[in-house]
């Protein structure tokens, strides 16, 4: 596909982030090459960490996580995070072994074990094992839940070349999302085969990612990301049947700074093949910009310069310290 006008003046991230000395990998255990990790109260290295065959999260899905990113040696909004992970917790009726100041100070010494300035952080908990009275299978209380976590170096889900271009969409034809009555899907959850599926719907399609709609034919989310649409200057994002990411909700925060108004509503899939703009927001791959829609160029060729604006504000701001929580390196007690 031939497409000119590609996205101008994006900051290239990825490149900063391996090269530039505020972002690069600081001195570390050898150990800790591929990662840290924390099992059963221990902290490992990443490629010996397992968790019980038996455990529920890994039979059933039956676990509720969160991810939070590192850059420049700073989380992004840990407390948002955490706030999640306990409501999804609550959702599912789930319970954290841990307090709240405990599960930060987990996720840090992860971070500082792998020296990582920028980092992806993964932690979940899930039901633990069956109750050995099968019988007190449908109590929550019987079963004893278990927290793991994981860090590794931050890998971009979209690297600066797609980001760049713009990504190529499309709607999938052959599913749609997991419905919130079946699965609240502002929980952060592993039932994740319908994304998963789509996402090889794309793949066999030549495209990057695939959008999920509802029963009703309106946008849901996409594989690990909310979508965002441009149309006459304005924001539209889906109001249901998505995560409530804090990629989101931090469009939402730089959206109000630039004085760009945002609609959280039934959005549907036509709304998005005829859109000015659009992009995808993730912890994993920040602002993607997205160039076509079911093979059809955005608006004509637009500039994404919205996207764009959005994609470099957030990544400056983020780097400037904005809701940032440091982490001190030096102090592995």
């Amino acid at each position: 596909m031939n497409i000119s006008n590609p996205i101008p003046a994006l900051i290239e991230v990825e490149r900063i982030m391996a090269t530039d000395p505020d972002h690069v990998r600081l001195h570390h255990d050898p150990l800790y090459a591929h990662g840290s990790a924390f099992i059963n109260g221990t902290y490992i290295d990443l490629d010996h960490a397992a968790i019980p065959i038996t455990d529920m999260g890994l039979l059933q899905a039956d676990a509720c996580y969160d991810v939070v990113s590192v850059s420049k040696g700073q989380f992004f909004r840990l407390d948002d995070h955490l706030d999640r992970f306990e409501r999804s917790c609550a959702k599912f009726r789930l319970r954290n072994p841990y307090s709240k100041a405990e599960t930060a100070g987990m996720l840090t010494r992860l971070v500082q074990l792998i020296g990582a300035q920028s980092a992806y952080v993964w932690w979940f908990v899930t039901r633990g094992d069956m109750p050995e009275k099968g019988s007190d299978r449908g109590k929550p209380d019987a079963y004893e839940n278990r927290l793991y976590a994981f860090a590794l170096p931050y890998v971009f889900i979209a690297d600066d070349e797609q980001r760049r271009r713009g990504l190529d969409v499309m709607i999938s034809r052959k599913h749609i999302r997991i419905p919130p009555r079946a699965v609240d899907p502002t929980a952060k959850n592993f039932h994740g085969m319908d994304t998963r599926l789509s996402l090889f719907e794309a793949t066999d399609q030549n495209a990057d990612w695939c959008v999920l709609c509802d029963a009703q034919g309106n946008l849901t989310e996409a594989a690990g990301a909310n979508i965002f649409v441009v149309k006459d200057g304005e924001l539209y994002t889906p109001a249901s049947g998505c995560l409530e990411g804090i990629t989101r909700k931090t469009i939402f925060d730089l959206a109000a700074e630039l004085r760009i108004p945002v609609h959280r509503r039934d959005i549907p899939a036509d709304f998005l093949r005829n859109a000015d703009e659009a992009f995808l927001t993730s912890t994993a791959g920040g602002i993607m910009p997205i160039r076509t829609v079911d093979g059809a160029p955005l608006a004509k060729g637009s500039d994404n310069r919205i996207s764009v604006k959005l994609h470099n504000l957030y990544w400056n701001k983020r780097w400037d310290g904005w809701l940032g929580t440091k982490i001190d390196y030096n102090n592995l007690s």
